[in-house]
């Protein structure tokens, strides 16, 4: 599975790489000449007479360990924090973006991770005149916080604090097509009114499913007038777009101690030792990459990699998080379209010596390097970004065509709406398509989110298979409006690594394992329905596998029933001939919708129709769990309707009692959803 912040992963904190002999030698022999060497290139850039930041070599700081945000504010003059939970990047991008802009509000800024901070400080903040607090908040899963915001969110839940005096606004980033849309962001806006603080401005609701860009621009928009107001200051007119990191350029430096693409630790991908996670992932050889459909120009791929003697166990269920590298191409094209040489060696140095978060990635590393394994150059980027390479644009007309996209105006947004999200411009295009711009590249390198670990179902069962995870991933390739092909990141990257016997040292690939509450009931003999058309029946196999398993044993097992649903089955009908077996060996009851092999199209949900009887003899009679995997938008929110039909209809409910009915069975965990939009 792959999606927005909802669903997605969270970006790693790096770790200091020079020791102090390493940087002071370092900054003595680098700092005349890499400073010049920068100032030279500047120097056939566009001018900028809005803008001034300094750009110099800077010793590398040391990562803190300081826990208390309240000590960072009064030290470093500061009265707006701004905490963020993501899973995808986008919830600290917005979170910086306000810290940034509190500078035009006099209310210096902080970005926070709530992991990192003593949370019960919050009691704290109101001894910080002017003090504000800002939580810029995702939820995935079903309704879950992201990993980095859970202890904080229990400790809200647990009812401790006593936040009175404290100012707060919450701003949460959520996707319409889950039923529990936003659910921590309003969870969190009420529960700390609840505890007595004191909300400035009114909860944000992002939504990823339409533009959340423009819903977080629409939001803040309204959201800082409100704050001045309330505290009673004006906007100092000045021009935040400064820089938050300071370059430097390594002429000449010690490869063995320069980043390659490792999420944390120097050297992590070669000197591998678990326990193994987001930031420092298992470098698994992939055994086996083979295609699933049978015929058709689409592509499926089954991908099973190696996790023997790696000390990694997962459940049927998980999830596998794979890090992927950017197409070359489009890197050497981003490359090409600056004239900058890839292969220098830069460190990316924040500014701000109070922040935790010293680089953008892992540095020292090369732009290449940056580029292909650290930097999300192939999404649609944000307004902030179009809006920071004006300066480097010299056509009036490129610039008029950026400040109105980058504007809070309605054409503004129609603009950017037309030709950045419907027309799927990348970073690549738009610099293709607007030639006169040429930002410095370590500009875009600070401007540009993370590329994040993708997720996929686990295929498989660790009881089958205890020594590989297997997931279903299907190749993702179309055609924009602007006539160009843009390649998923991962199944693209992925597809070129085909095993061919041996140890082939191209053939790895970085992941990690991320536990799911997607799980078989702990009885099996409790019967269960699985419903995934597609991609869909991943994590099915891995269930159908283990209850195979358990029937060989001798062990009593529930009735196992399956609705898939493809186009065609002479094209893909995946792991027909395995879902097959199981059907003639008794272990699987499967009804299977074929769309486009008939004059009408047939879907799962018709299929749900026509068996209403055995859906409440299963989950009515015998309390049996219902399982979903697929798409959010259309397919779970049809099968959700008529579970709640099925079940006013054959067991004797009124609408609402029905609705009540499903929610129970969800907080059961007999009802669960392992979808993506």
């Amino acid at each position: 599975m792959a999606g927005g912040d909802e669903i997605a992963t969270e970006q790693m904190k790096d770790e200091p790489l020079l020791g102090l002999l390493d940087v002071a030698l370092l900054a003595a022999i680098l700092c005349a000449g890499a400073w010049w060497l920068f100032r030279g290139k500047r120097k056939s850039e566009p001018p900028s007479a809005a803008k001034s930041y300094t750009i110099q070599p800077t010793a590398l700081a040391t990562q803190s360990t300081e826990t208390s945000f309240i000590k960072k504010l009064k030290t470093s003059g500061r009265s707006l924090v701004v905490f963020y939970g993501s899973q995808t990047g986008t919830g600290e991008e917005f979170a910086g973006r306000l810290a940034k802009e509190g500078i035009r509000y006099r209310l210096k800024g902080m970005v926070a991770d709530p992991e990192e901070c003593d949370m019960e400080e919050l009691t704290a903040l109101k001894e910080i005149p002017n003090s504000l607090a800002v939580f810029c908040l995702a939820t995935y899963g079903e309704g879950d916080p992201t990993d980095n915001a859970m202890e904080f969110y229990e400790w809200l839940q647990s009812g401790d604090g006593d936040l009175s005096g404290l100012n707060y606004a919450v701003f949460g980033l959520g996707n319409k097509t889950y039923e529990h849309y936003n659910e921590v962001g309003k969870y969190v806006d009420k529960r700390l009114e609840e505890l007595g603080a004191t909300r400035v401005f009114e909860l944000g609701l992002g939504d990823d499913d339409a533009n959340i860009e423009e819903d977080f621009i629409t939001w803040k928009d309204r959201f800082w007038p409100v704050v001045c107001e309330y505290f009673g200051i004006e906007a100092t007119g000045e021009d935040v777009s400064v820089r938050q990191y300071r370059l430097t350029e390594h002429t000449d430096a010690n490869l063995d101690r320069v980043y390659t693409g490792e999420m944390a630790r120097l050297h992590s991908l070669k000197n591998q030792r678990p326990p193994f996670d987001a930031k420092n992932p298992f470098l698994s050889k992939i055994k086996v990459n083979r295609e699933l459909h049978k015929t058709g120009d689409r592509s499926c791929m089954h991908i099973e990699f190696d996790i023997e003697n790696s000390k990694m166990r997962y459940e049927t269920g998980d999830h596998l998080a794979v890090y992927p590298q950017n197409n070359t191409e489009l890197v050497n094209r981003l490359g090409e379209l600056l004239s900058v040489d890839l292969d220098t060696v830069i460190t990316l140095t924040n500014t701000d010596e109070e922040s935790t978060k010293k680089h953008p990635f892992p540095c020292p590393c090369s732009y290449r390097t940056a580029l292909s394994h650290y930097l999300d150059i192939t999404s649609n980027p944000r307004t902030h970004v179009l809006k920071e390479i004006i300066e480097y644009t010299q056509d009036p007309k490129d610039q008029e065509l950026l400040r109105l996209m980058s504007s809070n105006s309605v054409e503004g947004k129609q603009k950017y709406t037309q030709w950045i999200i419907q027309d799927n411009r990348n970073i690549v295009h738009i610099l293709e398509d607007l030639p006169s711009c040429k930002p410095a590249l370590d500009h875009l390198c600070e401007l540009l989110p993370r590329l994040q670990a993708r997720y996929y179902s686990i295929s498989s069962s660790p009881k089958v298979h205890p020594d590989t995870v297997h997931i279903t991933a299907v190749l993702v390739q179309y055609e924009t409006p602007t006539k160009r092909t843009n390649k998923g990141v991962a199944t693209t990257w992925l597809a070129a690594k085909q095993p061919a016997g041996g140890d082939d040292e191209r053939c790895v690939a970085p992941i990690y394992i991320r536990r799911s509450q997607f799980r078989l009931p702990t009885r099996p003999q409790v019967p269960i329905i699985m419903i995934g058309p597609g991609t869909g029946l991943a994590p099915f196999r891995g269930f159908i596998q283990e209850r195979n398993q358990l029937r060989e044993e001798g062990k009593p097992v529930g009735e196992t029933i399956l609705y898939f649903g493809c186009r065609k089955k002479s094209e893909d009908f995946i792991y027909e001939e395995e879902l097959t077996e199981y059907v003639n060996n008794g272990t699987l009851k499967m009804h299977v919708a074929f769309s486009r092999d008939q004059k009408e199209k047939v879907y799962v949900t018709h299929l749900l129709e026509q068996n209403k009887d055995e859906l409440w003899r299963v989950i009515g009679e015998n309390n049996g769990n219902l399982y979903v995997c697929g798409d959010a938008r259309n397919m779970a929110r049809d099968v959700h309707n008529i579970i709640e039909k099925v079940v006013q209809e054959k067991g004797g409910m009124t609408e609402s009692q029905a609705a009540t009915y499903v929610k129970k069975m969800e907080a059961q965990k007999r009802y669960s959803a392992d979808v993506w939009s």
